[in-house]
């Protein structure tokens, strides 16, 4: 809740990094090697902790990198720490030998917990970290986990990272995929033939599941998805525009129309659905993030607000239309947009100097610019110019 008490766990982690930083020598007592082993040959590295513990459309924009450190060490053992809900992204990658998930609403909440998270990775001996995201809470644990390679942002914490780049991110300059890769190259890494494609694997347990799905909702294979939630008003465009386009599209390509997104979009998918004239059918919190891949994947299009299943459909080589409001460059769709072959992004300048997001005082006009007919031409323009037959042998023969 906005202006509560911070949890005592909270203001435990923040004496401990004030103590941290009071004391620059601490952590040559904690760490298994010196700065300047630090700086010893990297085709030594042969045990790789990667942690991104925030969103789930971050976590799937994060594999490339998993790839890329599966690539440059083939025989290295490489884990990836990641929060309990996102942990079907990462859970069937082939280039994974372990997922490790940190629960800090959970298991991890207390201080102590982490302490001792952190010394349970410890007994792991890691030799190099790549925190993606900052977070004080992560550098505490790759610092007291005694990995001698640290690698990340300077902020939150970032004195304890042994090499670390200054975090502008906020400046959306370049997409969050490139903000990845040039952490890496900053520390040292060549990052020229990287594949910047996010990626996801679902497994036997998944496809059983939307298999059963499909029979049990009269589910067709020509069917179009649609995600009209998003986490903040500025992200949503209106669901009476859903439902309309959705009815067109329907009716035009003898689509099946399916609502997709978590417990927080159950709202929004139900406002659509009302509005539809055509028969929909409404998933919205009943899916896993593997069975939404699985799902996702079998669909001819997604259409979506500036959301975390969008980064999900492109990693399953599904196309996507996705609608943009907020024009602050940290979170646009230079940064956050989908990195697809055919995907199409709306985003329209109104003319506002200053992004007021949730507080917007012009009733959101940069997402009710965004027309019924745009979307739907854009739709056609995919739908007719790639059948679902060859978007599933794409997905068969697409490479990792």
């Amino acid at each position: 809740m906005r202006g509560s008490m911070p949890a005592r766990s909270d203001i435990a982690i923040r004496r401990l990094s004030w103590g941290l930083r009071s004391l620059p020598n601490f952590w040559k007592c904690w760490s298994r090697t010196e700065k300047n082993s630090m700086q010893s040959d990297m085709k030594q590295i042969k045990r790789i902790l990667i942690t991104r513990t925030d969103r789930l459309g971050d976590v799937v924009l994060s594999t490339p990198v998993i790839r890329y450190m599966r690539g440059k060490y083939p025989g290295a053992y490489i884990a990836f720490m990641v929060r309990p809900e996102n942990r079907d992204v990462v859970a069937n990658n082939p280039h994974l030998d372990e997922v490790i998930i940190y629960d800090k609403r959970g298991s991890q909440k207390s201080f102590w917990n982490t302490v001792r998270f952190a010394f349970g990775l410890r007994k792991k001996r890691f030799d190099t970290a790549i925190a993606l995201h900052p977070t004080n809470r992560v550098h505490i644990i790759l610092f007291l986990a005694g990995i001698p390679l640290r690698i990340g942002y300077d902020r939150k914490m970032g004195r304890l990272l042994t090499r670390r780049i200054p975090h502008h991110k906020q400046e959306g300059d370049k997409h969050e995929v490139d903000y990845s890769f040039g952490l890496l190259e900053h520390a040292g890494f060549d990052i020229t033939k990287a594949d910047r494609r996010p990626y996801m694997e679902t497994g036997d347990k998944e496809r059983h599941m939307i298999d059963s799905i499909q029979k049990n909702f009269g589910i067709g294979d020509n069917f179009i998805a649609v995600h009209a939630g998003a986490s903040c008003p500025s992200k949503r465009w209106m669901p009476e525009r859903f439902a309309r386009a959705a009815d067109i599209l329907s009716e035009k390509y003898s689509s099946d129309i399916v609502l997709v997104g978590g417990d927080e979009t159950v709202e929004y998918s139900s406002l659509t659905v009302s509005r539809m004239k055509h028969k929909a059918v409404d998933l919205t919190g009943m899916l896993l993030v593997g069975e939404l891949a699985e799902l996702l994947s079998r669909c001819r299009l997604f259409i979506s607000n500036d959301s975390g299943p969008v980064h999900v459909a492109v990693a399953v080589r599904t196309p996507v239309i996705v609608i943009f409001g907020r024009n602050d460059p940290g979170l646009s769709p230079g940064r956050w947009g989908p990195l697809g072959e055919k995907d199409i992004v709306f985003h329209k300048d109104v003319g506002c100097r200053t992004c007021q997001a949730h507080k917007c005082e012009k009733d959101f006009a940069c997402l009710r610019a965004v027309t019924v007919d745009e979307v739907v031409g854009a739709a056609g323009n995919i739908l007719t110019t790639s059948s679902r037959s060859t978007h599933l042998q794409k997905r068969q023969n697409q490479e990792r």
